[in-house]
Order: C-alpha cells, then sequence, then structure tokens
C-alpha cells in the first residue's frame, strides 16, 4: 500500500457520515405490538398443550418465543437523543454513523454506540455513550513553568471549548478530554519558556504579565492547532493565575521595590533641581539679595537637602549677620 492509499483510508476512518433515522415510534408501536402477541402465543401454547394438543401448543410455544425475541430485537434499535448531544455507532467492529440530531430515533439493533469517554454507575456498567456537544471548560490547575530567563513562574489557564465532530473525538483519539488536556499541558509550557514573566530593563517585548491576553490568543491558537484532528474547537483561552514561584516570590518582590524606588528618587532629584534653579533665577531678577557662589552653592545644598529628604525640614533661625 502507497501512502496514497494510506492518506485514502486515514480520510474515509475521519469522514464523518451523519445518519438519517426513522422515527422511533413507529417502530416502538411494533415493537409491543410483537411482544404482546409472542406473550399471548406463549400463554395460548402452554394452555392447547394443557388440552393435549402437543403439536399445536408447541407450535403456539415456539412462535411466541420467536415473537418476543424479535420484539426485544427490535426494541435495542430505540434511541433517544437530546439537543446538544450525538452518539457514534458501530456495527460489528465498523463505524456506522453518527446520529446529531435530536429527538426518539430507530436504527440498526445489532449497531453499539462507541464512546471511550462515558459515565461509569456504581455498580460498574456504562450509563451513558453520547458524546456531548455542549460547550465545557477545562481548568488546568496552576502550574509551575520557567519562564524565558529562567525564572519558576505559576501559571493556571482555562480553556473554553466543545466538540465539533463527534466521529473524530471518538475515533481519532483514545479519550478526547484527557487528549486536551494533556495538549493544553504541552501548549502552557511551551508558550511559558518563549516570554519572560516582566519586561526587563529597557525591553518593550511581550511578557507573560504585561501581554497576557496577547499571550493567552496565542495558546488558544498552537491549542486549536493541535487538537483539530480530535473534533474540538477551543472557543476561548484565559490565564487565571499567573505568579512567581514561592521560592523567588519575595527576592523578586525585594527587586520590584528597589526598582520603584529607584524610579521615585529619580523623580524627586529631577524636580528638585529644577526648583533650585528657579529659585536662583528668581532671585537674581529680582535683585532680592546678591549671593557670590560660594554662598549660591550653599543655598544650593541646603534647597536639595530640604527637598529631597525622607522628613521635613527643621528650620534654624539666625538671629546674627548673614557674614
Amino acid at each position: 500500500m502507497n501512502q496514497e492509499e494510506k492518506n485514502e483510508v486515514k480520510n474515509k476512518i475521519q469522514e464523518e457520515k451523519v445518519l438519517q433515522a426513522k422515527s422511533g415510534f413507529g417502530m416502538l408501536i411494533l415493537s409491543l405490538l410483537l411482544l404482546a402477541a409472542g406473550v399471548a402465543g406463549f400463554g395460548f401454547g402452554i394452555y392447547q398443550i394443557d388440552q393435549g394438543g402437543n403439536l399445536s401448543g408447541g407450535i403456539l410455544l415456539f412462535a411466541g418465543t420467536v415473537l418476543v425475541i424479535v420484539g426485544g430485537i427490535l426494541c435495542c434499535g430505540l434511541k433517544v437523543l437530546n439537543p446538544k448531544e450525538a452518539i457514534v455507532l458501530a456495527l460489528f467492529g465498523n463505524y456506522y454513523g453518527t446520529l446529531k440530531k435530536e429527538g426518539f430515533f430507530w436504527v440498526n439493533p445489532f449497531v453499539t454506540a462507541i464512546n471511550p469517554v462515558f459515565k461509569i454507575s456504581a455498580d460498574g456498567k456504562g450509563t451513558n455513550r453520547k458524546v456531548s456537544l455542549k460547550t465545557m471548560t477545562l481548568d488546568n490547575k496552576k502550574q509551575k513553568v520557567n519562564d524565558q530567563m529562567g525564572n519558576p513562574v505559576e501559571i493556571g489557564v482555562v480553556a473554553i471549548w466543545r466538540v465539533v465532530n463527534p466521529t473524530k473525538a471518538v475515533i481519532n483519539v483514545e479519550n478526547y478530554k484527557e487528549y486536551l488536556s494533556i495538549q493544553c499541558d504541552s501548549i502552557i509550557r511551551n508558550t511559558a519558556r518563549k516570554y519572560p514573566y516582566d519586561v526587563t530593563d529597557g525591553g518593550d517585548e511581550k511578557t507573560l504579565r504585561g501581554s497576557s491576553q496577547e499571550i493567552a490568543d496565542i495558546m488558544c491558537a498552537e491549542l486549536q492547532e493541535k487538537v483539530k484532528n480530535a473534533g474540538i474547537q477551543i472557543q476561548e483561552v484565559r490565564i487565571t493565575h499567573l505568579a512567581y514561584a514561592p521560592e523567588i516570590a519575595s527576592a523578586m518582590l525585594q527587586r520590584q521595590q528597589a526598582a520603584a524606588l529607584i524610579d521615585a528618587r529619580q523623580k524627586i532629584v529631577e524636580g528638585a533641581v529644577g526648583m533650585v534653579e528657579m529659585a536662583l533665577e528668581k532671585l537674581s531678577e529680582n535683585e532680592i539679595v546678591e549671593l557670590d557662589e560660594e554662598r549660591k552653592a550653599a543655598m544650593v545644598s541646603n534647597l536639595l537637602v530640604v527637598l529631597c529628604g525622607n522628613k521635613d525640614a527643621q528650620p534654624i533661625v539666625n538671629s546674627g549677620s548673614l557674614y
């Protein structure tokens, strides 16, 4: 088998066949009639045997048994689908078709529903092999990853998704919910290591903290590409938790505080220099007092101390001569 034939077989497996099933009400009535006729025949057969008609009684017993079996088999083909549900059917190991329209239907009674992700009852039996087409949420718990700078960070993501092709979801992957969860973990780690947590000195690149929406959109696109073969549509990805790991959180907080303190001091010094310059210009323009270079330097020093200090200045009154 060449590569083209392999691809053709793969495409046939993935192609979805939507069944146009018959209404189940007619077959339900027919099944009930057959069951009733079978029970009646079985009863009349026993009565005939009791009356001595072994041949006719045996025929009625056989016919009644056949009718009950046929009616029971026909009942097995009745399927009920609620809104936003689908059921993938297989016949003797081969893909038979998919029911996607809500309602009451009758299909081939020998088909079986296939769904690796189905609910398990307390007695260990499967209770629901239908595939939900409703919008669901994957809460990917916070996990520890390394950003572009190698700093460990904790990140948590919520993905909004739904199944759009139940045939692919059931046939192409073993368990589409686990598959989605694993792919989501992989995308988070792969995306987080490409960007720093916070902007570096003089940098303007995307960051996990400052560009969270853009990073989430990137995750959404990459995750959609990964789960496309599983018939899943990713509607939205949101970052719900983002923080430094506990072992470096304290150090990073001190670093942020230091950077904020430096920026604040820089603003204070720039403002103080401007105020001192303006004060000297006003004194000179209005000829209030003439200061030589030495006293200008002393005045500048005193003003900078007052303006840049952390505490309020304590004035000192000079009662003597200035000189």
